[in-house]
């Protein structure tokens, strides 16, 4: 009995790991070039590629790479970045994205010869916010905290020490897009690697107070 209850939890176990798995996830924009290895994403990312709507630019595009899987309720979602960044504005990290026109994307963009901490928020408009590093470390973590009607963004260095860098807002009980997003809106592409992403599903936040009454 011991013996068949092993076997099951161990067959649980995989299917639980191989459901988060990248091979189950999809692309809105495919690129030419990528492959998954050791549980991790390789891409070439597309020249001339971004995503943003509208403000003080006055265009939109909405054509990069996003590989991404789809997910109700609340949730952490965190990756492991290493690009070999060439050109300004050469960018990689998570999307949660509801349509075209409601997104946050958020990771490490190359501006200027320095490395930041990039969010851009969506809601029919685009927003822009930056963090600039003093250094330019060999990777970075990147993690998205789904609550209620806002997200939360942190980054680490360590993928132990996170700071918080943005909260924004994001329509609650509405499945998203959660995935991994690269662009290179000036240049002409370059190598784009992400490591143990991961996405952990949180307990409805109103559900427990609820429950927490009755």
């Amino acid at each position: 009995m011991k013996k068949l209850l092993l076997i099951v939890s161990t067959l649980f176990s995989l299917n639980k790991v191989h459901a988060q798995s990248l091979e189950k996830m999809q692309w809105f924009n495919e690129p030419e070039k990528w492959e998954i290895k050791n549980n991790g994403l390789i891409m070439q990312v597309t020249p001339n590629s971004d995503y943003w709507r509208i403000s003080h630019y006055g265009f939109t595009v909405d054509d990069a790479p996003f590989y991404y899987g789809t997910y109700g309720g609340e949730f952490e979602a965190k990756v492991k970045l290493t690009g070999a960044y060439k050109a300004r504005f050469d960018q990689m990290g998570l999307m949660i994205r509801i349509d075209h026109q409601n997104y946050i994307k958020t990771g490490v963009e190359f501006v200027d010869g320095k490395f930041n901490v990039s969010t851009v928020v969506t809601h029919e408009k685009s927003d822009w916010s930056v963090l600039p590093l003093d250094k330019v470390p060999p990777f970075i973590w990147i993690k998205v905290v789904r609550r209620l009607d806002a997200v939360e963004i942190f980054y680490s260095l360590d993928d132990q020490h996170y700071i918080m860098t943005r909260n924004a807002p994001l329509q609650d009980n509405t499945p998203v897009m959660i995935g991994l997003m690269a662009a290179s809106p000036d240049g002409k592409g370059f190598e784009a690697k992400f490591e143990n992403f991961k996405v952990t599903h949180l307990p409805d936040q109103r559900r427990l107070e609820w429950l927490k009454t009755h």
